[in-house]
């Protein structure tokens, strides 16, 4: 049997929305402000957009394979890679950058903001995809469903 998915509550979708918004302005802002130079900005934004889209690459990857949807091990382990990767990196520059401690903390942890962020909000997206009466996942009577999405 199959997990039925819920609707997700307006307060969680805002929740979820404002984390992720808090999050990468939060970090986006820290660099444009910082005193660093613009290829190590450029260095922080790309690790922060490659942590935002692993993340949600994986939560797909992991929500594929509980309703079902075949998802090979190669990308799992790859998603599950890339989401290591964007922290390795993150730490590995923050590790050497001279930075204040606190504003090494204030960038890791709007980071860390931002990845959790952007899973739920992805999980949102997804979960009220199912539940619209019309869209890409309603079959031809407008009805959404797990038995839908796997068409």
């Amino acid at each position: 049997m199959k997990p039925q998915p819920q609707k997700p509550t307006a307060a969680f979708i805002g929740a979820s929305w404002l984390a992720l918004l808090v999050g990468a302005s939060g970090f986006i802002s820290g660099l444009w402000n910082a005193e660093m130079p613009v290829y190590e900005k450029g260095y922080y934004f790309t690790v922060l957009m490659f942590g935002l889209f692993a993340a949600v690459s994986l939560q797909k990857a992991v929500r594929d394979r509980l309703e079902g949807i075949p998802v090979t091990n190669l990308y799992f382990g790859l998603a599950w890679l890339a989401v290591g990767m964007a922290i390795l990196l993150l730490t590995a520059g923050l590790w050497n950058v001279t930075l204040a401690m606190s504003e090494k903390g204030f960038y890791a942890m709007a980071f860390l903001l931002s990845l959790f962020a952007s899973v739920a909000v992805q999980k949102n997206v997804r979960d009220m995809a199912l539940f619209k009466d019309e869209g890409p996942l309603a079959d031809e009577n407008g009805n959404n469903s797990l038995e839908t999405l796997n068409r």
